[in-house]
């Protein structure tokens, strides 16, 4: 690819159409694959903008989520190509869209260099010839998809019959991918799922053509190596490479959070950049005595890309990670949160978060899935939230039921942000003889969920102006807490020139370093998990919370030395980052354990 960068997935609806906005200019993003009914609905509104048919999947029908998947999928590729046969048609004029497609690469690309020697070229047979080699060197960006591992919800049919393990959501979403004609590559992250891994084995894309290509590739989302390496050679064990690694930081990014132990971005960077060589090759060795017992050929080494996202603001921290670290790319997400012709953002929403503080953007437990989520204070869920409260009525209506995991008042798993749970839940505190105190911090952790099935999807509903009716509008969007330091809307040249380098969009904003931005995240995850155990603290979680500790001390002191050699930045930039370090180094050492 000649671009750099990715754009993450980013909620369910944010980035469930972005391949149709920015694909046909060279640039990949994701598409989340987990709700179905998103999908379908989708499908149905661009075929109709499109003029295309539209044969409705029923819900009730055979297959029907690996169905409606494989289906979008294959529209969504078909439009993608349309559109770029479409650009590559069109004349090299100055303002149309097959300039910008060269304009928006990044100024070391040799496409972008040999685009601006063609445009110094005088007419003619020269031209000519130059601009055709231009236009068969391009490549529309890719169609990647994302699975959740933990997203696992297991289906039955209304007699209440298992449907087997091959038909749980991440299983069947997978086979919708698979059954695509999509050549791109499927992200699994939250973690190791050893069936959904082990489903993959059933599908031959994934494995070495006969010129040793995949149409299809596997991407792991991680947080540190350690874990990268063991679910890495779980797949090589039975034939299956991992064809990148994604490293995502712990808590300076947007949805789901996963914290480490304490292990900060920097070092989890440096040490794959030490054992990334030693770490393929035994992967390959596995790898390839497995994939050659499967009657597949495996004469070289496949490619095994790292990319990092989570928290990335400026060019220069950018190309910081490519120039130190040796990354292969890098994720912008929440950025383009404000790019409206990117991402799909309601008007209401996206005025919040052009006038969101710092404090706008939090930690937060209102995932059904028990797992950090980050949240925005402003958003129109959290509001109905507190007003369900006020009413006396906590929780929502579960209609979608992609998150019904939980069985401790009922046989059939419910969602706990369902308003059957919380009121369950709630009548058990209440007559559990608990403290005043420790009731109320039992109930808050009840009544912070909140409904992303819906929420998560309703932003694209609005903004496309396909709501039914008494559908909930409620908007829940989960952004990193670096969108914080960008204040209005951008248009997509605007913030692909930032990502390179070309213009800078956070010129006179105050903002600290990504890894000490990420540090402080860490160190005020410590404290709120300190507080939670001052009543009563064993000394297991001792031991825990003073070895998350130690291990921020030594990320600290790996940042005192990677600043004190730092190459390519101001004096002013370095002392500006020491002296933050300090603060972030004081501070922690008032956290007594």
């Amino acid at each position: 690819m000649s671009h750099t960068f990715h754009i993450p997935v980013l909620g369910l609806g944010y980035s469930i159409d972005t391949p149709l906005k920015v694909a046909r200019y060279g640039i990949t993003s994701t598409i989340s694959i987990v709700d179905d009914e998103l999908i379908e609905r989708m499908r149905q509104y661009h075929a109709q903008l499109n003029g295309e048919p539209y044969t409705p999947i029923g819900k009730n029908e055979t297959d029907a989520r690996a169905r409606r998947i494989t289906k979008y999928l294959n529209f969504i590729l078909s439009l993608v190509e349309k559109q770029f046969e479409a650009l590559k048609a069109m004349p090299f004029e100055s303002g149309n869209d097959l300039c910008r497609y060269f304009e928006l690469l990044p100024e070391r690309s040799r496409l972008k260099q040999g685009y601006d020697l063609m445009c110094d070229f005088p007419e003619g047979s020269q031209k000519k010839y130059f601009q055709k080699w231009l236009k068969s060197e391009m490549v529309a960006g890719a169609i990647d998809v994302n699975i959740m591992s933990k997203v696992d919800k297991m289906n039955f049919t209304a007699d209440g019959e298992f449907t087997g393990d091959q038909n749980t959501d991440a299983l069947a979403a997978l086979r919708g991918f698979a059954g695509s004609r999509l050549k791109s590559s499927v992200i699994l992250s939250a973690g190791m799922n050893p069936r959904l891994y082990s489903y993959l084995e059933s599908f031959e894309d994934f494995y070495p053509s006969t010129d040793g290509q995949f149409n299809k590739k596997i991407i792991l989302k991680v947080s540190d190596f350690r874990s990268a390496f063991i679910q890495a050679k779980f797949l090589a064990k039975k034939g299956l490479w991992v064809s990148e690694f994604r490293i995502e930081s712990g808590l300076n990014c947007g949805g789901h959070a996963f914290a480490t132990e304490g292990f900060l971005l920097g070092p989890i960077l440096e040490e794959f950049k030490q054992k990334r060589n030693e770490m393929v090759a035994e992967l390959f060795s596995v790898y390839r005595t497995a994939v050659e017992e499967k009657g597949f050929r495996c004469d070289y080494q496949p490619a095994q890309k790292l990319s990092v996202q989570g928290g990335i603001g400026t060019a220069s921290e950018n190309q910081f990670l490519f120039d130190h670290y040796q990354v292969d790319a890098t994720g912008w997400g929440s950025p383009f949160l404000l790019v409206p012709e990117v991402t799909n953002v309601d008007n209401e929403t996206l005025h919040d978060l052009e006038s969101a503080s710092e404090a706008d953007y939090y930690v937060s437990g209102a995932s059904p899935l028990g797992i950090l989520f980050n949240n925005f204070k402003k958003s129109t869920a959290e509001s109905l939230r507190l007003k369900r409260l006020l009413n006396d009525r906590p929780g929502s209506p579960c209609t979608k039921k992609y998150l019904c995991t939980n069985t401790e008042f009922t046989e059939t798993p419910i969602c706990t942000a369902s308003r059957q749970y919380q009121r369950l839940k709630l009548k058990e505190l209440a007559t559990g003889g608990l403290a005043e105190d420790e009731y109320e911090k039992a109930r808050q952790t009840v009544v912070e969920k909140v409904c992303l099935c819906e929420g998560l999807c309703a932003s694209a509903y609005i903004k496309y102006d396909i709501l039914k009716p008494r559908e909930n509008k409620a908007v829940a969007i989960c952004p990193g807490p670096n969108l914080a330091y960008f204040s209005r809307s951008y248009s997509l040249d605007e913030m692909v020139r930032h990502i390179y380098g070309a213009t800078d969009l956070l010129e006179k904003i105050k903002r600290p370093h990504m890894f000490i931005k990420e540090l402080n995240l860490y160190i005020e995850y410590l404290q709120r998990d300190l507080q939670s155990q001052l009543r009563e603290i064993n000394d297991k979680k001792k031991k825990q919370l003073a070895k998350f500790k130690s291990q921020l001390i030594e990320g600290i002191a790996y940042y005192q030395t990677l600043f004190s050699y730092s190459a390519g930045q101001t004096s002013l930039s370095l002392q500006d980052w020491v002296s933050q370090l300090a603060s972030s180094e004081a501070q922690l050492a008032e956290i007594s354990i």
